[in-house]
């Protein structure tokens, strides 16, 4: 009765999931809902991907251009600083960020803006085609470093643990990760010249040194 509309064609809005937003504003308004709340909402309920199909991580390993801005993409990186820092003219940097797009990890806005489309728990798949090529192209490079910068550590700790300690480990890695991934959205609020660039590489798995192996009786 408030928008002039039978209750049948309500229901037919609402079933079909088909409104206008002139519409909506009308159900919000005559409902004392805030149309800012509902549109909140709907993003908040939007599909999260923790991780990304085979062909997908495919996709992304055969063109190097492309695994390069997604990984930009997941460290929140805009376009601008992309193309300053890497040999990307904006043209193909612009449908980089397309082909992301179409393979889900990005929803690509305006003014060539995105939204991650992944979750917070997002992570690639085990021994899939992204962790083959950071075996192959990654680990060496990165332990290849001194680990003697600010900020920087290395560690190898060897213990002998029963599986529910062992799952318990796990599960504070976790928390561990959780808790990098906040400081990175705290700290996107300073001034590019006031970051720099880390990466936190962890591993926890059953697992002996072959040449100790070797010595075993």
């Amino acid at each position: 009765e408030r928008i002039g509309v039978s209750e049948s064609s309500v229901k037919r809005m609402f079933g079909q999931k088909d409104m206008a937003l002139s519409r909506l504003a009308q159900v919000c308004q005559a409902t004392g809902i805030a149309m800012d709340d509902v549109l909140r909402g709907a993003l908040e309920t939007r599909v999260e991907l923790d991780a990304l199909s085979l062909p997908q991580e495919q996709s992304l390993v055969a063109n190097p251009h492309l695994l390069l801005v997604a990984i930009c993409c997941l460290g929140h990186w805009n376009i601008e600083g992309v193309i300053e820092t890497y040999r990307l003219s904006e043209p193909e940097c612009i449908r980089l960020l397309a082909e992301l797009d179409r393979l889900g990890l990005i929803e690509l806005k305006p003014l060539n803006r995105y939204q991650l489309r992944v979750s917070n728990a997002f992570r690639w798949l085990p021994d899939g085609p992204v962790q083959q090529f950071f075996r192959e192209h990654v680990v060496e490079d990165y332990f290849a470093g001194r680990f003697d910068g600010a900020g920087e550590t290395l560690m190898c700790l060897p213990a002998r643990l029963s599986p529910g300690s062992a799952q318990e480990l796990s599960n504070r890695i976790g928390q561990l990760a959780a808790e990098l991934a906040r400081l990175h959205r705290n700290d996107r609020r300073l001034p590019e010249g006031e970051r720099e660039g880390y990466t936190l590489m962890l591993g926890f798995r059953s697992w002996e040194l072959a040449a100790f192996t070797a010595l075993r009786r």
